[in-house]
């Protein structure tokens, strides 16, 4: 699925490229008059690989302990997210960018695995995200108040701590994992397609307002290792805390 929404989203920026070069050919030395911008939006992230915890046997206390595979899906769900960013035109369709997106996401009581013979629950921390994202759009003129544009992204997002509460209450077991995983600075890539409508031109200082629809996908790499888990047979628990998403999102945009 990965594999073929990247191809889309590809061949879409490949579609924006050659309408650059068509326009460039056709206008010359034309430079666009208004070539700054800002927008705001909101949407969400679909996960669709990334383990918040990965599968392990070891101890805890002096009892067997097997922990099962848990999603970022499982845990947190689908959560929506806040973006905001701005734009510079240096070229009549090409746009250098920079975004910035918060993420809070509530977590569900989650089912870990078995202590013993009680089963094992977690209770996880959110997970809140800051991240700074720098791009490079081109657009592409479809009529002409809709316009469709490709982008690629690279960046970096900073992850809050995640502690986890582990209960087993069979046995009366309650364990506070603080520090589970650790404040992590992690690396971020994206690749979107999106569409543009123009709504109204010359209002005051903005020459043009436009609300814009756009569907990527992302990569954000693994959270920091659990320390406190080493010598217990668990500290494979990390494994796979890299994560691939789908982001939708909507928003305004106003050009100056």
């Amino acid at each position: 699925m990965a594999r073929n929404l990247m191809t889309a989203l590809l061949f879409v920026a490949g579609l924006g490229c050659a309408s650059t070069a068509q326009a460039q050919a056709a206008a010359g030395s034309a430079q666009p008059e208004h070539r700054w911008s800002v927008d705001v939006g909101i949407g969400f992230d679909s996960s669709i690989s990334g383990n918040i915890n990965s599968s392990a046997i070891g101890t805890l206390n002096g009892t067997s302990v097997v922990i099962l595979k848990n999603k970022y899906e499982d845990v947190y769900g689908t959560g929506l997210n806040f973006r905001f960013g701005g734009g510079y035109m240096f070229k009549p369709n090409t746009e250098l960018r920079v975004n910035f997106t918060l993420q809070s996401l509530d977590a569900d009581l989650t089912r870990m695995g078995d202590f013993g013979a009680s089963n094992l629950y977690a209770q996880y921390d959110d997970y809140q995200s800051f991240s700074m994202d720098f791009g490079l759009r081109q657009y592409m003129s479809l009529k002409p108040s809709i316009r469709a544009y490709g982008e690629g992204t690279i960046g970096l997002g900073f992850i809050g701590e995640t502690d986890v509460t582990l209960t087993a209450p069979a046995v009366g077991l309650t364990l506070d994992a603080t520090d589970f995983y650790d404040r992590t600075a992690a690396f971020t890539f994206g690749i979107n397609a999106g569409l543009l409508f123009d709504l109204k031109q010359n209002v005051g200082a903005v020459s043009n307002v436009a609300v814009y629809t756009q569907l990527g996908l992302r990569y954000v790499s693994g959270l920091a290792d659990v320390d406190q888990l080493v010598a217990t047979g668990l500290n494979t628990i990390n494994d796979e805390s890299q994560r691939w998403a789908i982001p939708f999102t909507v928003g305004v945009r106003f050009q100056f």
